[in-house]
């Protein structure tokens, strides 16, 4: 009896020309969202970028601080960046085109779908995270961290990383809220750099936790220009 060749259990179902155009669709968007972040963000020579919670509402003190330090800075020249949403996005965003600067968001697509927040002057909209994330991250001359949950710990780890291992500039990272940074700073030094030697002291120079509007326009307008 002839014995028939049969396929594998599940590849049958497979079909390899759609197979193949949905991975070509999504290079093709990737590629999209890459070259539209890329000339959005390069048209603007100086900018900061603002991470936080979407949470906070416009009475929240971080919001005020964030609309108020977004402000000062589009009128020293600065454009200013962030993910496009509520929160402290909105705060920066609103801050910053309150004081007729360039006021950036780059959204992302979701489920439940996030709005883009009405101060943004120009948005670029992703569906990738982590193409946002590139973009968010590209070039910056300061970057500026409010409290935040777990996505706003993931972008200031990731940031951290990058300029650990020097794949970006040393440019300044400003931890803005000492009662929210000053615990997760303490858990660093306590068991990644004391108690399990996972990093160096060094590491914990990255970055600097304030509360100061003053401080934080400080050491923006010290940072060394990236984009000419």
């Amino acid at each position: 009896m002839k014995k028939e060749n049969t396929p594998a259990i599940g590849v049958q179902s497979i079909n390899l020309s759609d197979f193949e155009t949905q991975t070509k669709l999504r290079v093709f968007l990737i590629a999209k969202e890459f070259a539209e972040g890329f000339k959005l963000i390069s048209a603007h020579k100086l900018s900061v970028t603002f991470f936080g919670s979407t949470r906070f509402a416009e009475d929240n003190k971080y919001y005020i601080q964030a609309r108020r330090v977004a402000g000062a800075l589009v009128k020293i020249g600065y454009t200013v960046v962030t993910g496009g949403g509520p929160g402290i996005m909105e705060a920066a965003n609103r801050g910053a085109k309150e004081a007729g600067g360039a006021s950036i968001g780059f959204s992302i697509q979701l489920p439940n779908e996030q709005s883009v927040n009405p101060y943004v002057t120009e948005n670029v909209s992703f569906h990738h995270f982590f193409s946002r994330k590139v973009i968010l991250s590209f070039s910056a001359e300061s970057y500026v961290y409010f409290p935040g949950g777990i996505g706003t710990l993931d972008e200031f780890f990731e940031i951290i990383t990058l300029i650990q291992t020097k794949k970006i500039p040393h440019v300044p990272v400003i931890l803005v809220g000492t009662e929210y940074w000053k615990p997760i700073i303490s858990f660093m030094r306590a068991n990644l750099l004391k108690k399990f030697k996972t990093i160096d002291a060094k590491d914990l120079e990255l970055f600097t936790v304030t509360d100061s509007d003053a401080e934080i326009i400080k050491i923006v307008r010290s940072a060394p220009k990236r984009k000419e």
